[in-house]
């Protein structure tokens, strides 16, 4: 299976500023693009830090008024992303962050992009078709290499409930966990049976 990367998600022409660039620009710069954030770039392209609508509001707020451009209001270092990673890995570094947007930067530093969490949200509005043709053929004809005519697979609004039987029980929590790292499925129904208790010495049946 192929799952989507950061480098499939992102938006490459990214919006930034400089470290010179004053408050006023980047409320602008917010506001016309409609994002959270803007990286702030060194003369190379390299992401020094961000910006971010609670860094302007917490400016405002000051008592002393605060600074006045990228450099001083931006938080650092930047939190970025790579390419290469999983979508999954790109959400928990922001989760863990506290961020909406991570700058993308390929190996020698440089911003090749911005993922936000809309971008990440892309995942889950993929056609239930297509998740479904995903499962069947990339879970269980080649990675399980089971007969499609043995299964049930039903997709809708994400959720995937999986019905048939598997000549092995051991096979079950295998498949179900296959199906649920596919992008795009928000939940997995298992209503597999199986028709060989290969875990315990106990008669074949229907898995619990």
């Amino acid at each position: 299976m192929r799952h989507r990367s950061v480098a499939d998600l992102m938006t490459p022409e990214a919006v930034v500023v400089q470290r010179g660039t004053t408050f006023k620009e980047i409320a602008r710069l917010l506001d016309e693009y409609d994002i959270t954030a803007v990286p702030v770039v060194d003369s190379d392209g390299r992401p020094l830090g961000v910006v971010s609508e609670a860094d302007l509001v917490r400016r405002q707020t000051a008592e002393d008024g605060g600074p006045d451009t990228a450099e001083g209001l931006m938080s650092s270092p930047a939190v970025v992303a790579r390419p290469g990673w999983s979508a999954v890995r790109a959400a928990r570094v922001m989760e863990r962050n506290r961020v909406k947007r991570l700058p993308v930067v390929s190996d020698d530093g440089l911003l090749i992009g911005v993922l936000s969490r809309s971008d990440l949200l892309q995942l889950f509005l993929r056609r239930d078709r297509a998740i479904q043709e995903e499962i069947l053929e990339d879970v269980f004809t080649r990675t399980l290499r089971l007969p499609p005519s043995a299964l049930g697979i039903e997709v809708a609004d994400g959720r995937v409930t999986l019905s048939g039987t598997l000549d092995r029980r051991s096979l079950i929590p295998v498949a179900v966990r296959l199906c649920a790292s596919v992008d795009g499925v928000v939940d997995v129904v298992d209503r597999l049976s199986y028709a060989r208790d290969d875990t315990a010495d106990e008669p074949a049946g229907p898995a619990a």
